[in-house]
């Protein structure tokens, strides 16, 4: 035990002087939270909006005054005919127009959006956050509530993501290429040949990244709860340890592209292909599963964070307990053993 933890303190001592891999490892976090919480956001703001009517009777005042209070819409101009604002929008002096019937105050409906639909994502936001604005109204007939995310903020849907790319890129990716290091230089025929077995020097090459993606992960909780103001809801011994389960998933996952690669830039490359890509276009982190094509939907159950960031969603956002994601749970199990027991097996004790 004593050689294992000396082991496990010789790579720890390996990581903290590369000021380089320190700067990744925690910088990368904050930077991309920062990024997703503030600058990179689908939050609707300030959209220009051009109202279309021929008469500004009382209920249409109202109606306007409300969608120009809101933090939403600015209220750019008003004109008489439908055509003026398709103008207007045409030469990208307003984003989308709220045209008023002749007979919207008599009726209290004949309501339509003229939208710009060069971004159809975007225009969609735009229409569902007028209507939601205009149900509110004290003169509509229907009422939305919004659950979980009534401010319709996206950090509620980015950190959860963000939590599932970035443990498994530093994890997976920094643990192939520690070991792969080794290789390159030579030096893990000695590890090989010391008194401690094959596989404790891979656990204890394992072990230090495990303790920093366990603060990396408090350090992502923290600064989503009291900087984005993204809400834990369910319980936090539950968001750590399902963490902690797909932590150990990553590591396996790093173990077993250290045993193909040979070189640090082919493992970076391994780690690319396999994690990077997968992770952000197939995992559910900025496209919904269920809105792909069903043969990517297929290839998407084999992704791990998939599974990890539909789990966190539910445990974070909607506060569930543990049983309503004992499926996801259960997937990123079987996981980590599958990958586990072929990195293990893979791993020779003597190198090639």
């Amino acid at each position: 035990m004593k050689q294992f933890l000396s082991f496990v303190i010789k790579e720890s001592k390996h990581i903290l002087r590369d000021r380089r891999t320190m700067l990744i490892l925690f910088g990368m976090p904050v930077m991309l939270m920062l990024l997703f919480g503030f600058a990179i956001t689908t939050d609707v703001r300030n959209v220009r909006t051009v109202v279309v009517t021929s008469q500004m009777d009382h209920l249409t005042q109202q109606t306007v005054e409300r969608l120009a209070q809101s933090e939403y819409f600015t209220i750019t101009k008003a004109v008489a005919t439908p055509k003026e604002a398709e103008r207007l929008i045409r030469n990208q002096k307003a984003d989308m127009a709220v045209v008023f019937g002749q007979d919207f105050a008599s009726k209290k409906s004949g309501l339509q959006f003229i939208v710009d639909g060069s971004d159809p994502n975007m225009a969609q936001q735009w229409t569902n956050y007028a209507q939601q604005v205009m149900a509110n109204s004290q003169y509509s007939l229907v009422n939305t509530k919004m659950l979980y995310n009534p401010q319709m903020r996206s950090a509620y849907n980015f950190v959860p993501a963000i939590m599932g790319m970035l443990l498994m890129l530093i994890c997976a990716m920094m643990t192939s290429i520690s070991i792969v290091r080794e290789k390159e230089k030579g030096t893990m025929e000695v590890l090989l040949v010391s008194p401690v077995r094959p596989l404790m020097v891979v656990v204890a090459k394992a072990v230090p990244y495990l303790i920093l993606a366990i603060g990396i992960l408090i350090t992502i909780l923290l600064m989503a709860r009291f900087v984005l103001g993204v809400p834990l809801a369910g319980s936090l011994f539950w968001i750590i340890a399902v963490s902690i389960l797909y932590i150990l998933l990553a590591l396996s996952l790093g173990l077993l592209i250290s045993n193909i690669a040979q070189t640090q830039l082919v493992a970076l490359l391994l780690s690319a292909m396999v994690l990077l890509m997968p992770v952000v276009m197939l995992s559910g982190m900025l496209f919904p599963v269920e809105s792909m094509p069903r043969i990517l939907q297929w290839i998407s159950a084999v992704v791990p964070p998939r599974y990890y960031i539909q789990a966190m969603r539910k445990l974070m956002i909607m506060g569930v307990g543990i049983g309503e994601v004992a499926l996801e749970v259960a997937v990123l199990a079987v996981m980590t053993v599958l990958f586990l027991t072929i990195a293990l097996k893979k791993f020779n004790t003597r190198l090639e």
